[in-house]
């Protein structure tokens, strides 16, 4: 594939790291060299990206992981998602004279118990090497002495001023003089203190003890719902992920409650189209899988909950049979209408992606977020942590299949991909991005199986996603980086789709990260999104 890229691949012989985050990935590398498996460099690169870039993740949010093995092969998956406090529910909320969950706030940020710290001590519990002190070791470094601002987190700082300033805590560790400005430090000497216990105590360091008591007293004083006994019982839960194939791909998908299963929907639905036909980002080509997504998201938005508490029809969901029933709403020649397959999803939220390989071929897929910018923009107690507002997902319609019980873990915009070629393993990918997650991927997997492109030429062509990023907007927009041809967009709009266009680079397309290893030589080619501050790390 003849597309030029702004950066090469990184290829590594040994071990690769990739992340929105150049400081955090090199923690995660760091790791890896000093003998740590992949799931100890994940461990680092996450605990790193939740101090350095604590607008898009931290350890008040959730996470969702795929764990290859490489001497077996086999794919494992973990859940790191927080259920709903016992006190939270519907009518908690109809007796505050709410008809919604507000989106931040302390009512928000403790709907739902943080799950990422749970599942970092569970992954490193079964394939950790080095001691979690160390593992944590570059995390607390830039927590007690300080992390760089990049230009993309004072930005984002900026934005998110007024959500901040409502939270003294907040507002003490981003706005300390104003905004803060790029080139400058932030310190979160509260968080090494925290980073400093799980090191120590693992998860009960977190969820129990000082900090643990600290953020539920803090909670409970201010009208919040987790209590102590929530963080106490959290734990993160092992599963089988999601499999389906596309052509001769195997691909693993992060199950329900997560939106995993809509990439393998999407595949099975294009699958027996030549996407070829017309070039890379032809008319053709996106034409088919903007529709495509429309009917995914249809599905997901019918039926995605927690599978303790609903009936999600997976194995129908992603049969090649129900594919084949649902293509006949695929129009070759027209924009398929909006209402006829509707969706009520929204593109914003913010993640971070992290994907490692080390030199045993052990791989992870890792999925950590906070929800919205600065999640519920609430820190808790003295703890020196955001807590998330992924609560809000939730529906207070009760026979929604994501309405809001206790106990319930909402509906997951986060998933997480894996692939194998020939039953070995091929692709570590995913990235950021609510709704534009699946999407994202859909539009990298078909980059790369069918048009031959190098994992940095998949995440650097330009993006599209469909759908709206805020209420107002209308559901059939179809958001368009401006370096898709010309010629491609005009028979687009021919074809019926609402195009809005972006400039050339957008982070609102969302930063995707990958790796793909060479089946031949071994090579680990590592690609990292310029959309994010992120690098891949390899040695």
């Amino acid at each position: 594939m003849d597309f030029p890229t702004g950066r090469p691949p990184t290829l590594a012989p040994y071990g690769v790291v990739t992340s929105p985050h150049a400081l955090a990935s090199q923690a995660g590398l760091d790791v890896l060299r000093a003998g740590g498996s992949a799931v100890d460099a994940a461990i680092a690169t996450s605990a790193t990206l939740s101090v350095v870039y604590p607008h898009m993740t931290g350890l008040g949010g959730d996470a969702f992981w795929l764990i290859h093995e490489g001497d077996s092969g086999r794919v494992r998956f973990l859940n790191g998602g927080g259920p709903a406090a016992a006190s939270a529910d519907i009518a908690a909320f109809r007796e505050r004279g709410l008809n919604d969950i507000p989106l931040r706030g302390m009512l928000a940020g403790s709907l739902t118990v943080p799950g990422a710290v749970a599942s970092w001590c569970e992954a490193h519990a079964a394939y950790g090497r080095l001691e979690l002190a160390r593992v944590l070791q570059t995390a607390t470094a830039y927590a007690r002495d300080g992390y760089p601002v990049t230009a993309r987190l004072a930005g984002w700082i900026a934005q998110c001023a007024d959500a901040l300033q409502a939270d003294p805590a907040a507002a003490a560790l981003f706005l300390p003089y104003g905004p803060a400005c790029a080139g400058s430090l932030l310190r979160n000497p509260s968080l090494a203190c925290t980073l400093d216990a799980i090191a120590q105590h693992g998860r009960c360091g977190f969820y129990e003890g000082q900090v643990g008591e600290s953020m539920a007293a803090d909670v409970q004083a201010r009208g919040g719902f987790f209590s102590a006994a929530d963080l106490a019982a959290q734990r993160a839960v092992w599963g089988e992920p999601l499999v389906g194939s596309y052509r001769e791909l195997t691909l693993y998908q992060t199950p329900a409650p997560t939106q995993g299963f809509t990439l393998l929907e999407m595949l099975n639905l294009v699958e027996p189209f030549d996407l070829t036909r017309d070039g890379f980002l032809g008319a053709e080509h996106l034409h088919l899988l903007v529709q495509a997504k429309q009917i995914a998201f249809h599905d997901r938005d019918r039926y995605l909950g927690d599978p303790r508490f609903v009936d999600v029809p997976m194995s129908r969901l992603l049969s090649k049979a129900y594919a084949a029933e649902r293509r006949g709403l695929i129009d070759p020649a027209r924009a398929l209408p909006w209402d006829a397959v509707p969706s009520y999803g929204s593109l914003s939220g913010d993640t971070v992606y992290i994907a490692v390989v080390d030199r045993d071929g052990n791989a992870v897929s890792l999925i950590h977020s906070l929800y919205s910018a600065f999640g519920a923009a609430v820190v808790a107690g003295d703890s020196g942590v955001l807590l998330q507002n992924r609560g809000a997902y939730f529906s207070l319609e009760p026979s929604h299949p994501n309405a809001l019980m206790p106990g319930k873990i909402p509906a997951h915009t986060l998933m997480a991909s894996m692939g194998k070629r020939h039953g070995r393993l091929w692709s570590v990918l995913g990235c950021m991005g609510a709704d534009g997650q699946p999407q994202i991927q859909l539009q990298a997997y078909v980059a790369l199986r069918d048009f031959g492109c190098n994992i940095q030429q998949a995440l650097e062509a330009p993006r599209w996603l469909s759908g709206r990023f805020a209420l107002g907007d209308p559901r059939d927009t179809l958001h368009v980086e401006e370096r898709i041809p010309a010629t491609t967009l005009a028979e687009l709009e021919r074809r019926g789709h609402r195009l809005k266009r972006w400039g050339p680079w957008n982070e609102l397309a969302g930063h995707a990260h990958g790796i793909v290893i060479d089946p031949d030589s071994g090579l680990r080619w590592g690609g990292a999104d310029p959309r994010s501050d992120g690098a891949a790390a390899g040695y």
